[in-house]
């Protein structure tokens, strides 16, 4: 027996053309993720040419920018888009944000017409592969410490410095940097293919292993005058990014809950323990009442940030509001459903551990927990808190 999980009525709130989006990725991330995702995790590898392609085919690599290939979606059809990707695997949402929402929107809203016209079509078909790099080996949640530095040299720049846990780094075709120089911090436009730039993988990890993690490493790198981002001054500029970014995480973190409970309801209804069935025991379902109560709560607040969005009011204290719930609570529901699958829970035959395991990652990244209460600590009082 299929049963919903949308206990609110959530679908009531979407429009026409959101529903259309979200089926379009349920049925990508059903025919062509889930199957295969067991033996990506296992063997820490994606052809993630292939699926760049295939997702840009699709619309879904910057579907929320419009022009220069782009679909030009609302923001509440790309959250929706990034839920039902996240529902098979955090990573292959990762594949598409830091594409879409760091790499693409960097360029489309801080770069130059022939940055724009260079790369957006390209990025948007799939066809080229970008990265962020901001984060530094000792500076995450303080950019303001990055050590990277590019320097003026007659009319060129020159990078010197490193990026590390970079998504998407190794494939590259193009890479923004984020750089000190004696302007404040500044973004530059990196075609992976510059001498000097290396992108070595970060290997070994026990999160988010379908998907590619790398370090950034430039040795004298030296770009064209124009290789800068015109429109990007100080950390307004990354930051700017960021948020977006974190808006799809909002979503995409229910979408790994929404997998989580699911597969745990399912087969609570088929496990037999003491002559019934799992789920007709009272834990059980108190259990399953919780974790629902606070899947629809984070869906209808995406949602809610979504439509914020679309009227241009959406505040980073809102985002953060968004991303520390509902990370938050995603993690706990896959926990509790590993219980509920017990001894199973661990097994790679269900996807409940690869989705905890992923789940540590985005709880971390793109600002931690402690980052987002003290953004919103500030909110509410005034004070900046962060030193």
């Amino acid at each position: 027996m299929t049963v919903s999980l949308d206990l609110v009525d959530v679908d009531s709130l979407l429009t026409e053309e959101e529903v259309d989006v979200r089926a379009a990725a349920r049925r990508f991330a059903d025919e062509r993720l889930r199957p295969s995702l067991p033996e990506w995790f296992e063997s820490a590898s994606i052809p993630a040419r292939e699926l760049a392609k295939e997702l840009g085919a699709l619309g879904f690599l910057g579907m929320h920018l419009t022009g220069y290939g782009c679909a030009g979606l609302g923001p509440v059809a790309y959250g929706l888009a990034c839920l039902e990707i996240e529902a098979a695997d955090s990573g292959m949402r990762s594949l598409v944000s830091v594409q879409g929402s760091l790499a693409m929107y960097a360029i489309w809203k801080y770069g130059s017409e022939e940055q724009k016209t260079e790369w957006l079509p390209r990025m948007s078909a799939g066809e080229a592969i970008g990265c962020f790099g901001l984060t530094e080996p000792d500076f995450g949640s303080n950019p303001a410490g990055m050590r990277t530095n590019a320097r003026r040299d007659g009319d060129d720049w020159v990078l010197n410095g490193s990026k590390m846990w970079i998504t998407n780094g190794s494939v590259a075709d193009v890479a923004v940097v984020w750089a000190r120089t004696d302007d404040g911090v500044r973004g530059f436009v990196v075609p992976t293919s510059t001498p000097g730039f290396s992108a070595p993988e970060i290997t070994r990890k026990m999160s988010l292993r379908a998907s590619v993690t790398s370090e950034l490493v430039l040795e004298d790198v030296r770009l064209p005058a124009s290789a800068q981002l015109p429109e990007a001054r100080g950390l307004s500029g990354p930051l700017g990014c960021l948020n977006e970014a974190r808006f799809g995480i909002i979503f995409g973190a229910m979408g790994a809950a929404r997998d989580c409970l699911e597969t745990a309801v399912a087969y609570a209804g088929e496990r037999i323990v003491f002559d019934k069935p799992l789920s007709a025991y009272q834990l059980t379902q108190a259990k399953f009442a919780d974790m629902a109560v606070e899947l629809n709560k984070g869906t209808l607040l995406a949602v809610h940030l979504g439509r914020l969005k679309e009227k241009g009011t959406l505040r980073p204290e809102q985002v953060s509001v968004g991303k520390l719930n509902n990370v938050r609570e995603a993690i706990a529901i896959a926990r509790e459903c590993r219980t509920i699958l017990a001894a199973n829970g661990i097994s790679g035959e269900y996807p409940i551990m690869r989705h905890a395991n992923n789940l540590e990652s985005v709880l971390t990244y793109e600002g931690t927990s402690e980052v987002h209460q003290l953004v919103i600590g500030q909110a509410l009082t005034g004070q900046a808190a962060f030193r």
